[in-house]
């Protein structure tokens, strides 16, 4: 296996243009611990990124972050907690999930793979904050998208095409993020003894009230939790942040409007910060040895129902994240793991990707959610425009493609 590792973005298109005219494949590569997402690759050649790291520019005033794509989000995090902001998308770390014990996180990683914590559902997706960004395509051009401004109009909406693509389109070099400032405080409401359809109805109920709910999760019972969430009981966890006095009155108001005559648990800043850090990270159902773990996203309304539904077929464990819209599966189950009935019962009304399984089993299912032959067809002329002799990650999303 050959090694290229490029220190600038002339030395990257380099490095692709080789590639491209031996037409070679190549797996983009920077902090690694997302190389067990998506379908495996069979490569001759990776292409290291790791250089590409660091802030370039930081405007704290502006909200506007911009640095190499391989900048760890452990650098990112020291510089904007300095500042007093933050990701507001809150990207996970499923290392602990994926295995992947070596490596660290990366911004350009996060986006590509469009990765959003628990706060999606306030602050909205990682794609929502990636305003502009350089690259070099699979034909071997360096060229640049967005901007370093929030309002910026240059014409296609690019780095949301690359939120998402796993490195499919392009070779991310540079990124430039929106940031937010980071909330004074925050706490939770933990809500006991809820039926999987009742958390749904509550945590809308939460939702759909001015206390301005940054986070609602729910694990059934029998799901692994994270401490201090209480056991053998169907909790709801509901977040709130800002002001201090704001988050004790807006957190003691969900109490009282939302748990009257069940058991309600009120947790501080600190222990709020480590069962969120939790729920974004798959804490539950990362340390089962055994088993696929699959995404879900649906309709919120719909959580529980798909939940319970795979649930009555197969041994599985699950929980639900952003208000009931994102149930997390981990099944134990031989030959496909479940992925035929899984995609039955979403019932062409969402999204199953296969996040965490054998590299057998990644490579004999669908990883994502097979498309409609016309979005397919999309998905292909996209990826001829970006990538015509299909080099970058070839296969990593889609067989063949």
């Amino acid at each position: 296996m050959t090694r290229f590792v490029p220190t600038s973005i002339d030395e990257l298109r380099a490095a692709i243009g080789a590639a491209l005219a031996a037409e070679e494949p190549v797996e983009l590569v920077a902090g690694g611990t997302k190389r067990g997402l998506g379908r495996p690759l069979q490569t001759p050649h990776v292409v290291d990124l790791t250089r590409f790291s660091g802030i370039r520019d930081y405007a704290p005033n502006e909200l506007v972050l911009t640095a190499g794509a391989a900048t760890p989000l452990t650098a990112l995090d020291r510089a904007l907690n300095a500042a007093g902001q933050m990701l507001a998308f809150e990207p996970p770390d499923w290392r602990g999930l994926l295995g992947q014990v070596h490596g660290s996180q990366t911004l350009g990683g996060a986006l590509a793979c469009n990765l959003s914590g628990p706060r999606r559902i306030k602050s909205g997706a990682a794609r929502d904050h990636f305003l502009g960004f350089s690259a070099v395509s699979g034909r071997a051009e360096i060229f640049k998208a967005g901007g370093k401004v929030v309002k910026n109009v240059t014409g296609y909406d690019l780095p949301k095409l690359m939120a998402g693509s796993y490195g499919t389109l392009a070779a991310l070099a540079e990124v430039t993020v929106k940031v937010l400032p980071r909330p004074e405080i925050a706490a939770t409401v933990l809500i006991g003894h809820v039926a999987p359809d009742d958390a749904v109805k509550l945590m809308a109920a939460a939702l759909g009230s001015p206390h301005e709910v940054s986070g609602a999760a729910y694990i059934p019972p029998g799901t692994p939790r994270p401490a201090p969430v209480p056991a053998a009981t169907g909790v709801v966890a509901l977040r709130v942040e800002g002001p201090a006095p704001s988050v004790a009155f807006r957190q003691k108001a969900l109490r009282d409007e939302l748990a009257a005559g069940s058991e309600a648990v009120l947790l501080g800043d600190a222990e709020t910060a480590s069962i969120w850090r939790d729920i974004g990270n798959v804490a539950p159902l990362a340390g089962l040895a055994d088993g696929a773990v699959w995404r879900v996203s649906v309709a919120p309304s719909r959580g529980a129902e798909v939940a319970q539904a795979i649930a009555r077929q197969v041994d599985a464990m699950w929980f639900l994240d952003w208000g009931g819209g994102l149930l997390w599966l981990a099944v134990i189950e031989p030959g496909d793991a479940g992925a035929s009935m899984i995609r039955a019962a979403v019932g062409g009304q969402g999204h199953a990707t296969l996040v965490r399984g054998s590299p057998g089993l990644r490579a004999a299912v669908p990883v994502f959610e097979p498309q409609p032959g016309p979005l397919a067809a999309l998905s292909r002329r996209v990826k001829e425009g970006f990538d015509p002799r299909h080099i970058l990650n070839p296969g990593r999303m889609v067989e063949g493609v």
